[in-house]
């Protein structure tokens, strides 16, 4: 399935001069650089997905999301490149289509728009009956990609990581790529999963049974630095994005990375590291997100 290419995944130092004696070394595997459209770890949860779609003779991939969801359109582009139908179950409702969702639509994804409640039942077998009844041969993916291929997609992004790094920090979700990246890196390395949402802790419980009981150890989740709740944000953390991009020439989005990233630096400041530790983060794309803020960064 040649739908996208890795050659353009680089690992970019980030400056650390404010840091500096604070630790030995903070990076960040560019996984944004991937693809514009299928950025990110998003490529990753994915691609197994559409394999094992295509191999056993699935013609429509279903899908969940918001109306901002970075997941909806990786999947229809996804899904049209792998010459497969896609639909989108979209929470709530919206008086003018999101340019997210707009992109879905022309990406060819039929978008199914349905309440919060209703979006809330999505895991019952409920819905794959009521979906099964419009569409045909259909194969339901998880909102985020969190189910067992998509956990397992996540672990290929282990090839980029080497073993000199003592932590490897990333944004979370739904859980699915901190699972897959605690799984097949060493158990040496200190995984830390940064919540861009209010109580975002709880995913600690969405995320431990899928760990091999070997690997379920060395690994923590953040929800301190949310500025408000997921999708919130304030001058404060705009103006950190800025910042950031004047200093290192890499572009943060609003929602996860641009969170951890300020996260990082609260606690490098905080001494939480040893001078000696070695800190690879990873930058999970989503920048098409940014648009939401548009005029106000860089």
């Amino acid at each position: 399935m040649d739908i996208i290419h890795e050659n353009n995944v680089v690992i970019s130092h980030i400056d650390t001069e404010q840091y500096q004696h604070k630790v030995a070394a903070l990076d960040m595997l560019r996984l944004d650089l991937v693809h514009p459209v299928v950025s990110g770890n998003k490529w990753y949860k994915l691609r197994l997905n559409v394999l094992y779609a295509q191999d056993n003779n699935f013609k429509t991939m279903v899908t969940f999301g918001g109306g901002y969801s970075n997941h909806l359109v990786a999947t229809a582009y996804t899904a049209r490149r792998a010459g497969l139908a896609s639909v989108g179950i979209v929470r709530g409702k919206y008086d003018h289509l999101t340019p997210t969702l707009q992109d879905c639509i022309n990406e060819g994804m039929e978008l199914i728009f349905v309440t919060k409640e209703d979006y809330d039942t999505q895991t019952h077998p409920e819905w794959e009956q009521r979906l099964a009844a419009q569409f045909d041969e259909l194969y339901i993916i998880p909102e985020g990609g969190a189910n067992e291929w998509g956990r397992k997609g996540a672990g290929l992004i282990s090839r980029f990581i080497t073993e000199e790094y003592t932590h490897i920090a990333l944004s979370v979700g739904s859980g699915t790529t901190l699972t897959g990246i605690r799984n097949k890196t060493n158990t040496d390395q200190i995984v830390m999963g940064f919540a861009p949402m209010k109580q975002g802790t709880y995913l600690t419980d969405h995320i431990a049974p899928h760990l091999t009981p070997e690997k379920n150890t060395n690994w923590q989740l953040f929800d301190n630095w949310h500025f408000g709740g997921f999708g919130k944000w304030n001058s404060e953390l705009i103006d950190f994005m800025n910042h950031f991009y004047h200093t290192n020439h890499i572009p943060l989005d609003i929602i996860y990375t641009s969170k951890m990233m300020y996260g990082i630096g609260q606690l490098i400041a905080q001494n939480h590291f040893n001078i000696t530790d070695k800190i690879l983060c990873i930058h999970t794309g989503g920048l098409q997100g940014n648009i939401s803020v548009k005029g106000l960064l860089y």
